[in-house]
């Protein structure tokens, strides 16, 4: 990519559009390090998306990887869009004026492909909303020739169906390994729709809906999604990247605050902890990190490149990086001689945690932050967060001596074979927590699980909403007091979430009739609304309760089998049993290989060499 802006002439946009929005600045473009290459110079022209505001989906990494990679390409131009706030949109269907691209300002329906990142399932109807005002059909199945291929790829495709009438081509996994392959088909497709999605089909990774059948029993049951072409493979298999290339050192640096508005660099992939609720740690093994040498290298250009003021260090358990306190002491001479502090979200618990955290350069804040999500030994061992409560107290003792005096602590209920007792152990918990320090202040933050796909939690049922009421007024009783600040979720967007995660093929229904009811921004607690959705389900002869229990059920099939993520259904499995009956099983990278199903997948595997 080019160290600097390529010029070229924007396509002219009304003035009045920015005068009649709130936050015009989400839509200008221009920002430093953004990319505009000549427009009529390219083979291939692509459109990136994250469905949120800008603020947050300039806060997704995906986005800047994509955009890094792409631009990188001479003949592929990649610029960005994101979904715009309900008055934007509304100016935009006053004024007659199509959705357009930051970098050019051309309209969506004039780019050769429309890729969005799928985050968080409440993002759907936004999809929607980028589509209807970029003038391209909502349906695949209405799109011809002169409309945009329509992409999606992010932690959402795990379980693709709920949004496949809506999508073209599902990339599953990592774009580093596998988008020039998938550039090379999109590039030379020479705009014949059919062909360069059966040419794609053939791709490792990629599933293109319309090549795929779902059938149904009489009485609605989910059995089965087969193929209707022989070029289509019967299962999808996850890319995988096998060693992590260099993070992007030159992100466009947004002219609003974004939701993460610091410089970000991704040290490590993976993580074989084991939580068995946790679908990233599931999804993106195995686990790769970044050398020092590359990462230190990354802080020094973004550094230059960006002008950040915090440096943040990504990693699903930033503490399980090797050599991570060598590390800190080698970033330091370049934050300090660039005034940047430096940040590590995803620590462990740990004495351990709190050292690392208080040698960061820079460090301002008071607060540490902990997840031991389940209130008893026993539910820990249940879902495999083999967490002490030795671990929390040798915890407080570093925090209490390093002069602590902010503590967030995140708990779930909902949990597989969760009782009342351990609801009870949650509050007896913080109590414990905070007569331990006086000086501590905390924030408790309770979350609803959500049963997600490629999870041993997969085959669950998610707790109802009298059962979470219930729960939540427990907590509310045994945390009276002014030192706890207790947070909880709101159940239907819980339950929501869980039903687009889990839905098959029909779900797409319901998604297209909510958002033509109005819903947009459902992530968002003040656009969103449950009697939209509650509606939208029953108008399309669906359920929404039981696609929050379907899966559960005993012997049907899955509606996101025909996905392979690496790791077997038989390790799930066999995951679920040890769950039942609160047996742990170990980070095998620490002991034996436990066969998830990705042994001998390489240098990412520390055990391959030992299983195979």
């Amino acid at each position: 990519m080019a160290s600097a802006t390529i010029m070229q002439e924007r396509v002219s946009i009304p003035e009045s559009i920015f005068h009649n929005v709130s936050r015009p600045g989400r839509y200008t473009g221009n920002e430093w390090n953004s990319v505009a290459k000549p427009w009529d110079n390219a083979a291939l022209r692509v459109v990136l998306c994250y469905p949120d505001t800008y603020e947050v989906g300039m806060s997704n990494l995906a986005v800047h990887i994509l955009y890094e990679m792409l631009n990188s390409i001479p003949d592929v131009l990649a610029e960005r869009v994101f979904a715009p706030w309900p008055d934007m949109e509304q100016v935009l269907r006053d004024s007659g004026h199509p959705l357009f691209s930051l970098e050019s300002r051309h309209h969506l329906a004039d780019f050769d492909v429309i890729a969005f990142s799928l985050g968080y399932e409440l993002t759907y109807t936004n999809v929607l909303t980028v589509l209807d005002l970029g003038g391209i059909p909502l349906l695949r199945r209405d799109r011809t020739d002169r409309d945009p291929i329509v992409i999606a790829g992010g932690s959402c495709a795990a379980n693709p169906e709920p949004m496949s009438d809506f999508i073209d081509l599902f990339f599953i996994g990592e774009a580093e390994d596998g988008l020039a392959e998938l550039v090379d088909v999109l590039r030379t497709g020479n705009g014949e729709r059919n062909q360069a999605l059966l040419a794609a089909a053939q791709i490792r990774g990629v599933y293109v809906p319309s090549l795929y059948e779902p059938t149904y029993d009489s009485d609605g049951s989910f059995l089965s999604l087969a193929p209707t072409d022989a070029i289509a493979p019967p299962v999808v298999s996850r890319r995988t990247v096998p060693l992590l290339p260099p993070p992007p050192t030159r992100p466009v640096v947004p002219f609003l605050e974004a939701i993460h508005d610091y410089g970000s660099i991704e040290i490590q992939r993976g993580c074989t902890r084991g939580c068995r609720f946790c679908q990233a740690g599931m999804l993106y093994r195995p686990v790769r990190s970044r050398s020092r040498a590359q990462i230190i290298d990354a802080c020094e250009q973004i550094a230059s490149n960006c002008g950040y003021s915090e440096m943040s260090l990504l990693s699903l358990s930033s503490g399980d990086y090797p050599q991570m306190e060598e590390l800190v002491e080698d970033l330091g001479p370049i934050c300090l001689r660039s005034n940047i502090s430096l940040s590590l979200p995803s620590l462990r618990l740990g004495p351990e945690s709190v050292r690392l955290l208080e040698a960061l350069p820079g460090r301002k804040s008071s607060s540490f932050t902990f997840a031991p999500e389940a209130g008893t030994e026993r539910l820990r061992r249940a879902i495999n967060k083999n967490v002490t409560e030795d671990d929390i107290f040798s915890t407080l003792d570093a925090l209490r001596e390093g002069g602590w005096t902010k503590l967030k602590l995140y708990f779930m209920i909902g949990l597989p074979t969760e009782t009342e007792d351990d609801v009870f152990g949650i509050a007896a918990l913080v109590r414990r927590i905070a007569s331990y320090d006086p000086r501590l202040r905390l924030n408790v933050s309770v979350s609803l699980l959500v049963p997600k796909p490629h999870t041993p939690c997969q085959w669950h049922i998610q707790d109802s909403e009298d059962a979470v009421n219930a729960k939540i007024s427990i907590l509310k009783r045994g945390l009276r007091t002014d030192r706890v600040k207790l947070s909880w979720p709101d159940v239907r967007i819980s339950q929501l979430e869980a039903a687009l995660s889990r839905g098959d093929r029909r779900a797409g229904r319901a998604v297209l009739r909510a958002w033509q009811l109005g819903s947009r921004f459902d992530a968002w607690g003040e656009r969103f609304s449950f009697n939209n959705w509650q509606a939208a389900f029953d108008s399309c002869g669906l359920r929404l309760d039981e696609y929050l229990n379907r899966a559960a059920l005993t012997g049907e099939p899955l509606p996101w089998a025909h996905i392979s993520t690496g790791v077997s259904s038989d390790y799930l499995l066999s995951e679920q049993r040890r769950m039942g009956t609160g047996e742990a099983t170990a980070d095998c990278r620490e002991e034996t290989c436990n066969a998830c199903g990705l042994q001998g997948h390489g240098a990412g595997c520390p055990s391959a060499t030992e299983s195979t």
